[in-house]
């Protein structure tokens, strides 16, 4: 056992630039938690099975597979969305192809329905805001997070979980 005390907390004043970037991911954060919530209480859904949902509408015919590439998540975490999608019967899920092995995915009228009720972007407030940026603000902050994710020593594989997961 150590008898050394842990380090005092760092005290900044509130304009003090760590500060004021903490206060900017709060708001970040916030966004997207509240256009989450709003998505759940107007869809009955939450973000990533809307967002899912979406991209099947998109694309039908789509297979999990290509659904998790298309969200940039886990292909497990796709399929248990498929899978919730088609329990609460607003996606159809059938084996299409030549060897039948492959199963399509396409949106019931149900989940149609779903879509007309989402507030705001589908895929959420935080890709859409990202996808309006410039090529160079996105690399500038790509590589400025890079940098705060090794400083936390963070878990990377935690990029393949949706937001809404968290």
């Amino acid at each position: 056992m150590s008898s050394e005390a842990p380090p005092a907390p760092l005290i900044l004043p509130a304009d003090a630039p760590p500060q004021r970037v903490l206060r900017q991911f709060r708001i970040v954060f916030n966004a997207v938690k509240t256009h989450f919530r709003q998505l759940e209480r107007d869809s009955g859904l939450g973000g990533a099975q809307v967002w899912a949902l979406s991209v099947i509408e998109s694309q039908p015919g789509i297979g999990a597979t290509s659904l998790g590439r298309a969200m940039d998540i886990h292909q497990s975490t796709a399929s248990n969305l498929v899978r919730g999608l088609v329990e609460r019967g607003y996606v159809a899920a059938a084996r299409e192809g030549a060897d039948r092995r492959n199963v399509a995915l396409r949106v019931l009228p149900a989940g149609q329905e779903v879509l007309r009720r989402v507030p705001g972007p589908a895929a959420g407030v935080l890709p859409s805001a990202l996808g309006t940026l410039d090529e160079a603000t996105l690399l500038r902050l790509e590589q400025d997070l890079a940098t705060l994710i090794a400083r936390l020593d963070a878990d990377e594989s935690a990029g393949k979980i949706p937001l809404s997961h968290s």
